[in-house]
Parts: structure tokens; sequence; C-alpha cells
């Protein structure tokens, strides 16, 4: 009789900050759900991000916030710079076999480097935490930045498929990354990020 194959989330993480040079990530609470409507409230970050409405109300912030707390389908941080928050990033572990890694930044945040300090934060956490042999990641073909940012962390281009976007209400086509543990753990001279327990 066949067993059920482990899953990438053997160990449970308990909750905690992480630290870069520039950057603090925690976990969203309600009382950052005015700063998230704000900044994700741009049609612009909507229209490179699968699931975001616009436009993005409080109370879109509300749910998403709630269903963060009530699920652990999802590892989700709120960025912070210079304790004012900035913007996301998480991780989905939905698909056991392919973690899928997910960022956006407020527009007037876009070009200091901060989703790439974010993210491999992120990154070192989950393989670092959890057992997931690989991470993936998207970006629309239409969002080269964003592309480059997953390139920085090491991803490599794996095709091209098509992903629907809420806020666009159809597909598009999307650049598919994945990033292995063999890789992650030989670009270990990343600055290290650090982890205080809440």
């Amino acid at each position: 009789m066949l067993q059920d194959l482990p899953t990438p989330t053997l160990r449970e993480a308990s909750p905690c900050v992480l630290e870069t040079e520039r950057l603090l990530l925690r976990k969203p609470t309600l009382a950052d759900v005015k700063a998230i409507a704000r900044l994700a409230n741009d049609r612009r970050i909507a229209e490179n991000t699968r699931r975001l409405p616009h436009p993005y109300s409080e109370q879109d912030a509300i749910e998403f916030v709630r269903a963060i707390a009530a699920d652990n389908r999802e590892t989700v941080f709120l960025i912070e710079s210079d304790s004012s928050p900035i913007g996301m990033v998480g991780i989905d572990w939905r698909q056991h076999d392919a973690p899928e890694l997910g960022y956006w930044l407020g527009v007037k945040y876009w070009g200091q480097g901060f989703a790439t300090e974010a993210a491999r934060a992120v990154i070192d956490f989950s393989f670092e935490e959890f057992d997931a042999e690989r991470l993936i990641a998207g970006a629309r073909v239409a969002n080269p930045p964003s592309r480059n940012i997953l390139e920085k962390c090491g991803f490599q281009w794996s095709g091209v498929e098509l992903h629907r976007f809420v806020a666009l209400g159809c597909s598009t086509p999307v650049d598919c990354f994945r990033l292995s543990r063999g890789v992650w753990s030989s670009l270990k001279s990343w600055r290290r990020s650090t982890r205080r327990a809440r």
C-alpha cells in the first residue's frame, strides 16, 4: 500500500520577524489595513499581481489579513522600511510540490532594490524552515523589472504560461521561474537575514 508523500511543510515555523539590511518583514495585522489598502490601490500593481483586485479597498485588506490569520496555506510578510509599510512578500504553499513566491511593492518604492532584498529574506526563510525542494515564481511578460528581481534571486526561467489576473479580468502571458534548493544553497553568499521570535 502506497503512503502519502510528505509535504514541504513538515516542520512548523514559529511566527517571526525577518530583518535585512534595510527592511523588517513581519506578519500583517488589522492595524495595517489602511496602509495596505493605500499601497495596493494602484492599477499598476494590480495589473502585475494575479490575485489583487482593482480598486483595492480597506475591506479587501481586512479580508486578506483575516484570511492569513485563519489559514496556514500562505506565509505572508508585510515589508517595512523605516517603520513604514511598503509592500508584501510571501510564499503560497497550496501546491505542495511547488510553493510559489509572490511580492508587490507600493509604486513609490519601485526601483530601489527593496523587492529583491525582501524576496531573498523570504527565500532563505522558506528553505531553512521548510522541506521544499524548490520554489516557483512568475512575472508578467510585460513586467521586465519583476523578472529581473527573480533572476537576481537565483531563479531560472522555465517557460511561459497563461495566468489569469483578477484586475485584468483575463489571462495574460507569464514568464515562469523555478529555484531549486541546490541552486539556493550555492548562492548562500547573500547577506543573511536575521530572525526574531515574536
